[in-house]
């Protein structure tokens, strides 16, 4: 049988991979520097099968503002640079035969804003996330309280421990929001 503490610690788990997730999402967003990250989100098609590119290549980061991708098949080059080419990530790669060359151009003002709103949504992508553990939770504990399994004041003190969880868990996206919005405006 679920005891309240056990849905607080399932809370606290679900909410903390919804912070990850988010997280995550943001290091995919492209800043005016060169990050192996940002093609965490790009999946190249491998013989008919949608495989990330970080499992088919070495990314590296020779300088702040280039990456370069060498993939372990060098007959993939062609689908990894239009894997790249169809992304959103808005960049143009460049390749030797070996290698693919990733020169990351300086930010306009305008794609600045274009990806903080992007990282806004992700932002809030993530609070609703753990939103909808808070209310999955809630739901779990009036159904304790209908069944008499728990009393109210236990419900009660439970349900203010489940919130003040959420307003934590909200906060520590925004202050992630907070950090990246402050990367994509530097110049």
């Amino acid at each position: 049988m679920a005891t309240i503490d056990d849905f607080i610690a399932d809370a606290t788990r679900r909410m903390d991979k919804s912070v990850e997730s988010t997280h995550e999402h943001f290091n995919s967003v492209r800043t005016g520097r060169a990050s192996a990250a940002l093609l965490d989100r790009i999946s190249v098609d491998y013989y008919g099968a949608q495989t990330p590119l970080k499992q088919m290549a070495t990314i590296n980061v020779p300088e702040p503002r280039m990456l370069t991708i060498q993939p372990f098949d060098p007959t993939q080059i062609k689908a990894i640079e239009k894997a790249i080419m169809e992304s959103d990530l808005g960049l143009q790669p460049s390749n030797d035969g070996k290698l693919i060359r990733l020169p990351i151009p300086q930010l306009t003002e305008e794609r600045r804003k274009e990806l903080a709103k992007l990282t806004r949504h992700y932002a809030e992508e993530g609070r609703v996330a753990v939103r909808n553990v808070r209310r999955d939770v809630m739901r779990h504990l009036e159904e304790l309280v209908r069944n008499g399994e728990v009393g109210d004041d236990e419900e009660r003190r439970a349900e203010s421990g489940v919130q003040k969880l959420t307003d934590d868990h909200v906060h520590k996206i925004d202050e992630l929001l907070k950090r990246k919005e402050a990367e994509i405006m530097e110049v």
